[in-house]
This record gives structure tokens, sequence and C-alpha cells, in this order.
């Protein structure tokens, strides 16, 4: 009997997703056994310092590619909003699923919304695109650094340690946490990051059965959003050590993408948005990086 094995984070969230991938790939290859593969990755275990500073999301990457390179797993699963824009060489993406809700949520136990927080008061992300849409909006927030999977920051906010903190929607989601949600943080006031709430899954490029098994688990409308979505972060070398933030939505066969970049010290943004054919998702994402550019983004990505 054919098999698979895909090499995942040990987190909750990373478990459910590679989850879903399996019961995605059984339903379109019956008979096919799949085994997930949990690894631990250096994002996960270095909790004391912030991801920029130690390297940035690739960090949760790095193991799972190993596995693929020694052969002890076939593929990975990821967050595609922890990909980094550039894959290693030899590396593909062969599926991009479904998105799910890209939006972040604001999750408090004792305020509905972020304008509702008093003067002041506490609130943990290690983003730095949210800090700088934080400041942007309520410079007179305490903002903390807030590291950990889900259910470790809940815990944190239910202990006391913060007001407020802010996670993506589709995480919360995934675990069931839906009743957490205070209120949604949505565009056009808030951007998420490029592929927020989309699974992505790599494999090695020369392993055509892989790729072969994936192709029926693409969804068509995702790639071309996230792909306008990366292509301006590319375009701008972005990272997670930079406050940029993508919004690409299909209207029909025309694609709007909204880009961000802004200061996690002191809030100043620029924003630009262009719209073009679906099929210029690469060239749309250009457009709208070299857009932000021409308002002064470089400054805002040399200083952050």
């Amino acid at each position: 009997m054919e098999s698979l094995r895909i090499a995942t984070r040990k987190s909750p969230l990373a478990l459910w997703q590679t989850e879903h991938v399996a019961q995605c790939l059984r339903a379109a290859h019956p008979g096919l056994q799949v085994e997930l593969v949990p690894l631990s990755t250096r994002g996960d275990e270095i909790l004391d310092r912030s991801l920029a500073a130690i390297g940035g999301k690739g960090l949760f990457l790095k193991e799972l590619e190993i596995a693929m390179q020694r052969g002890d797993a076939d593929c990975a699963v990821h967050s595609l909003k922890d990909v980094p824009m550039e894959l290693e060489p030899g590396f593909a993406l062969p599926a991009i699923l479904p998105r799910a809700d890209y939006a972040d949520a604001f999750v408090s136990n004792q305020f509905e919304t972020l304008a509702a927080l008093p003067q002041g008061a506490r609130v943990g992300t290690s983003s730095l695109r949210r800090q700088a849409q934080l400041r942007a909006l309520r410079p007179d927030l305490e903002l903390l650094d807030l590291r950990g999977n889900v259910n470790t920051r809940l815990a944190k906010l239910d202990a006391g340690d913060y007001d407020a903190i802010v996670l993506a929607v589709a995480g919360l989601s995934r675990l069931g946490f839906d009743g957490r949600i205070r209120s949604r943080l949505d565009a056009p006031h808030w951007l998420p990051a490029p592929a927020q709430g989309a699974i992505a899954v790599e494999s090695r490029d020369d392993d055509p059965r892989v790729l072969q098994l994936f192709a029926a688990l693409n969804d068509t409308a995702t790639r071309t959003c996230v792909e306008a979505e990366r292509a301006m972060n590319r375009a701008l070398h972005g990272s997670c050590h930079v406050p940029v933030a993508a919004l690409a939505q299909l209207d029909g066969q025309q694609l709007h993408l909204q880009g961000l970049v802004g200061s996690a010290q002191d809030g100043h943004s620029v924003r630009a948005q262009a719209q073009g054919p679906a099929d210029t998702a690469e060239a749309l994402g250009v457009q709208v990086a070299d857009m932000l550019l021409a308002q002064g983004a470089r400054a805002l990505i040399d200083a952050s």
C-alpha cells in the first residue's frame, strides 16, 4: 500500500494543520497511508527572545527541510505566513490549501475591542507588523513581547500578564478557540501578514510522486492571492524582521492588493493598493511594492 510521511512541528496548531492535510489526502487518494513525523524546531525551542532576534520564521522550517533531505519525511506542512519568500534550492510548494479567515483577532478577557482598552493597557504580541499597526491606532498602549504556541499565549493572558493579546483568527478557530475572539482586526484599517490563514505543503522539487499526490489539494484562488502578497513582500526584501502587511482579494478575474509597511517604534506607516488581472499576481505584487518604496518604505524597512 502506498504511504506518505509528513513532517510537522509539534505545536497543537501545527499538528492540527498537518492532520487536516492528511485527511484531505486520504479523501483524494483512498488507500493512501499517511503518517505524521512530529519534529521540534529551533523556533519552537527558543522562546525567551523575539523571532527577529534569533533569525526569523525560517527557523520553523529548517529541521523539517533537513528531514526531507535525509529521507526521513516526504513532505512538510507549514503556515504559509511562516515560509520565507525564497524557498531553499531543491524545494517546492506543490499545494496551497483553501485559505481560512485571514484576519487578526483581538483577544481580551475584559475588553471588547482595541478602542475599548484603557490608556496604557498592556498588549502582548511579538509581531513587528502587529506592533506597527497597534502603535498607529493606539500610541498610548504598552506593547509587550509574547512568544509560544496559541495555548501558551492564551494562558499568559488568563494569568493576567496582559490586558489583551493579538493572534490570528485562523489559528484560534482551528484549535476550537472561536469563543476567545472578541473582535476581528480587519481590512482596510488593519492588514494581515502576507499569506496569513493559508496552509502550504512543502516537498522536494525532484519527487514527482509527491508533487502529483498533492496536485488535487491545491486551491488556485488562494494561490493567486498569496502569490501577489508574497511577491510584494519579496520585492520589499521583507521578512519577520520587517513590519510588512498585505492582503490580496479576488473579485471575479480581478485581483486587488493592499500593502503596508510600518514602524514598530512609532507607528508611522505607508500604504498602497492596486488591482489587475488575476493572472498577473506576481507583477501586481511588485507594482504595489514599488508604490510603497516611492513613499519611503525603504527607510522604515532599514530602521526596523
